[in-house]
């Protein structure tokens, strides 16, 4: 069962008029998430069905992440999916508001429980699952009632900014690395029990649940997604996956399809399955590694220039730009109070706010891949992200100070070589301790603001400023067992 690609890849087919035909005119990055036609919706709602229909699909289920980090779902019946592309599916606005514990965060301008938005499913990304017989899944886009973008809809927000690096001439090609924790099933207050032991990246581990792994990798192929490699990682239990990049949104939309679909494999196996950023306190924990690399008419700009390492001004000024956000960038990318256990020195988790060529324990690595294949493989990663992070706020935050690096011509500070631990104490900045830190960055952000948006900006705020005091007083050991089965 391959990827239903029934568009462009990078959503619904973008249109200068809205929903009804109408409103000529738009720039680019507006067309970029404008919904199309609904005569295109309704077309590729019945190829689709007619394909599904052959697939022996009966329901599809059509997810957004929220601003807490957790994938939510609205579901509807193989006959409902026309209907659903017409008109969308409601979904409260309150849900810009949630916790990772599904309770409500309040503020200025965070949505109540008045109103309604519309669930578009994004018929472009529609695919059979391979490990759930009868369903496929699809992402989807917010919009209001009268078809106009809703202001807080993190996938859109990624769309705007992939449509931003267009307008300038440039695509970018982004990859997030999934690590997971997998254990034996139990309650969701149970320590976790888990189903293979052995040293960390251990064949012993393969070769415990080489069954199980075979099933992921056989599900994702079926999906039409590239698996690159998939190994067990350095905490007990722990394994990670890595797929072929693909542009931002993209990216995005395909981390939620791995996630869920370990998640579903495990289910199967009688296992369950865990993203957080720290599954058990002062051990390694799951990272959401962000690859990206930039690229203007087919070259790769992280290759071939003359500045550090062969990076281009242009790739160079984008990575200055990510660099310098790097501590309000955490609000986004480091969505859980959790992930400051994770984000710690020595740890490979990229604490300190450097850079250095193919070093682990810089927030920014360089990778310039083999001799022969640099011109391709030149990328740069985002090291201090989690999976708890929103996908879409993560992509588009990283594009948005990028550009704003790129705009401003920016330059690296000197690279780091070494252990940044190690460093002279005041060397190397190290990155936000904890959730009031990073906030207290993101609140000094204008890039940040300007690229979100207000409702959206807020919104996150709130959700973050919530979570913060809901888990201020919580030890290691209580806040690891409140967001361990969360994510």
């Amino acid at each position: 069962m391959d990827r239903m690609t029934l568009g462009t890849a990078a959503g619904p087919t973008a249109s200068p008029s809205g929903p009804t035909g109408q409103d000529a005119g738009l720039d680019g990055q507006s067309a970029a998430v404008a919904l199309p036609p609904r005569s295109v919706r309704v077309e590729q709602a019945e190829a689709a069905a007619g394909r599904l229909r052959t697939a022996a699909v009966e329901a599809v289920a059509v997810t957004w992440v929220d601003n807490a980090g957790i994938t939510r779902v609205k579901a509807v019946p193989l006959g409902g999916l026309v209907h659903a592309a017409q008109w969308g599916v409601g979904a409260a606005p309150c849900f810009d508001a949630i916790l990772a514990d599904d309770g409500f965060a309040t503020g200025p301008g965070v949505g109540g429980p008045i109103g309604d938005l519309r669930l578009y499913p994004d018929l472009t990304r529609v695919v059979p699952l391979a490990a759930q017989p009868g369903w496929a899944w699809t992402p989807g886009d917010r919009y209001t009632q009268d078809g106009s973008p809703h202001p807080g809809c993190q996938r859109l927000f990624a769309r705007r900014m992939e449509a931003a690096a267009a307008e300038r001439g440039l695509t970018l090609k982004a990859g997030i690395e999934v690590e997971w924790v997998v254990a034996l099933a139990g309650g969701p207050q149970d320590e976790p029990q888990y189903p293979t032991h052995g040293p960390a990246y251990g064949m012993h581990r393969l070769t415990d649940l080489s069954d199980y792994l075979r099933e992921v990798l056989r599900a994702l192929g079926e999906q039409g997604l590239t698996v690159l490699q998939i190994h067990p990682e350095y905490s007990p239990g722990q394994f990670e996956v890595s797929v072929a990049p693909e542009g931002p949104v993209c990216a995005a939309d395909t981390s939620v399809l791995v996630r869920h679909t370990v998640r579903a494999v495990s289910a199967r196996h009688g296992l369950r399955v865990s993203f957080a950023p720290v599954v058990e306190p002062d051990t390694v924990g799951n990272g959401g590694h962000l690859h990206l690399s930039l690229w203007r008419d087919g070259r790769n700009l992280g290759h071939g220039g003359s500045g550090p390492h062969g990076l281009t001004a242009e790739a160079e000024g984008f990575l200055a730009g990510v660099l310098d956000a790097l501590p309000e960038l955490l609000v986004l990318g480091c969505s859980s109070p959790a992930g400051y256990l994770r984000l710690v020195p020595s740890h490979w988790a990229g604490a300190y706010q450097c850079w250095g060529l193919e070093n682990r324990e810089a927030a920014l690595r360089l990778v310039t891949g083999s001799t022969g294949e640099r011109a391709a493989a030149a990328n740069a990663e985002v090291k201090c992200f989690d999976a708890s992070a929103n996908p879409y706020l993560a992509v588009g935050a990283v594009l948005a100070a990028g550009l704003a690096g790129l705009d401003q011509h920016r330059s690296l500070p000197p690279e780091f070589t070494g252990d940044p631990a190690a460093a002279e104490p005041g060397t190397v900045p190290r990155l936000p301790a904890g959730p009031a830190q990073a906030l207290a960055a993101y609140e000094r952000s204008t890039v940040l603001r300007e690229a979100l948006g207000g409702p959206l900006y807020e919104a996150v705020l709130a959700v973050r400023r919530a979570e913060d005091e809901q888990y201020a007083a919580a030890t290691p050991e209580q806040l690891v067992a409140a967001t361990r089965w969360r994510y």
